[in-house]
């Protein structure tokens, strides 16, 4: 335990004293990252497990210790953990960007094998466009919180090059050698969502000047390979890269492909991510191939169009923003569920009327003050009695559910209930 977070803890004690479950919960979720996934490896790198998976996702590490950034510019000893999760990140990045989850240690002998390239210290390598987004955000706001400069290697400015490097690529996909496939997905009888057609390629897309990806950050096949909150969260970390070239790095030609690239996917979300909806007027599509083909959906992971004020993609009265809400917390919605015990989004990932801990979190962080507070009710009322968060669970028996140790999910709680009752 570190020093700004006891001092949580105690604030909590006295902030939360006449709620004793949300107290609980809030403590057991506020320190579930630190005391349960986190793991110095040496004096510079910090190794982070989702929870019930021994490995290191670029997302969910990022995602699960976004609650603690505030504290880091008081708490050395925080600052620390964090500063050697980025640097360890940067390495995975170098290692591979196509990469989405890493091994501590090399493993040479898996369960199952997937035909890609492959190395020992990959744990999985379905390349998601959002796993090269949370490292570049979890560093902006850890420099703008901490005011530390340390983090910007070599490796870092490197790592840099190669993000945006791969955007670029993966722009127009086609020239690409970038291929995944998971025969054993067959067996599971889950290829739609678990390999790429076209042996490993993917369907084909139209170029627009957004960046493809293969899978959501689900860790599903995209239906549709331009993932739009994944663009819109592209669009976002790029004018952080900008900010690093110029004032960090004076390195011009990586200030200028980051400029270009951002046009790029800017005016290609212009063009192609707002369809019109019969019921909701002008919203947000999930995917769409650039032909005219668009997946019309929400999904719990994040980025997801819901989270996209919390990314900072826009304000969350931006008026297309709102329609796209009204429709993903609708039944037009095809993974929106209600039930006895909640209401709220799902995800293809998990079984049919599963909702999110996540998707709930997330509709309290980007909503109202009202919203939240009901929000913050509703995942009370569905943790099994184990004042922790879990993945997804049954709309009418909250006893179902998946994951009982996700980390991620436990922060982004903390996260809510500090924003909502501690500012």
């Amino acid at each position: 335990m570190t020093q700004s977070i006891d001092q949580v803890l105690k604030k909590a004690q006295v902030i939360l004293k006449d709620e004793p479950k949300l107290l609980k919960m809030f403590e057991q979720c506020f320190v579930s990252t630190i005391e349960t996934t986190l793991q110095k490896i040496n004096d510079d790198e910090t190794f982070v497990i989702t929870g019930d998976i021994p490995a290191m996702w670029l997302r969910d590490s990022s995602a699960q210790v976004n609650h603690y950034l505030p504290f880091v510019k008081e708490d050395e000893e925080l600052s620390l953990l964090i500063k050697g999760l980025i640097q360890k990140q940067m390495t995975c990045i170098l290692l591979d960007p196509y990469a989405n989850a890493f091994n501590q240690s090399p493993v040479y002998e898996r369960e199952y094998y997937d035909q890609t390239d492959m190395n020992p210290y990959i744990w999985e390598r379905k390349y998601e466009v959002d796993s090269l987004c949370y490292p570049v955000k979890l560093a902006y706001q850890y420099y703008k919180e901490s005011g530390n400069l340390d983090i910007f290697t070599n490796e870092f400015h490197q790592a840099m090059h190669v993000i945006v490097d791969t955007f670029i690529v993966e722009q127009n996909h086609e020239n690409s050698t970038y291929r995944f496939e998971r025969p054993i997905a067959r067996e599971w009888d889950r290829e739609e969502t678990e390999t790429l057609k076209r042996k490993g390629k993917g369907l084909p897309v139209n170029e627009t000047g957004m960046t493809w990806s293969a899978f959501r950050p689900s860790d599903d096949a995209c239906q549709f390979n331009y993932l739009i909150p994944a663009n819109m969260f592209a669009s976002v970390i790029l004018e952080y890269i900008k900010e690093f070239s110029l004032d960090i790095f004076n390195d011009k030609i990586l200030y200028e492909k980051t400029r270009q690239l951002k046009w790029d996917i800017d005016y290609g979300l212009k063009c192609y991510a707002v369809c019109n909806h019969p019921r909701f007027g002008q919203v947000y599509a999930y995917e769409t191939d650039g032909y005219g083909n668009y997946c019309l959906m929400d999904d719990a992971n994040v980025p997801s169009l819901l989270s996209l004020p919390y990314l900072g993609y826009c304000k969350a009265s931006d008026p297309i923003y709102q329609n796209t809400r009204k429709f993903i917390l609708s039944h037009e919605n095809p993974y929106y569920y209600e039930g006895t015990c909640a209401k709220g989004i799902g995800s293809p990932h998990t079984p049919e009327n599963y909702i999110w801990h996540i998707a709930l979190s997330m509709q309290g962080l980007t909503g109202t003050t009202k919203e939240a507070l009901e929000i913050i009710k509703t995942i009370m009322a569905t943790d099994n009695g184990e004042c922790f968060t879990h993945e997804g669970f049954d709309k009418d028996d909250h006893t179902q559910y998946t994951r009982p140790w996700f980390a991620w999910s436990n922060s982004l709680f903390a996260e809510l209930v500090y924003k909502t009752y501690f500012k």
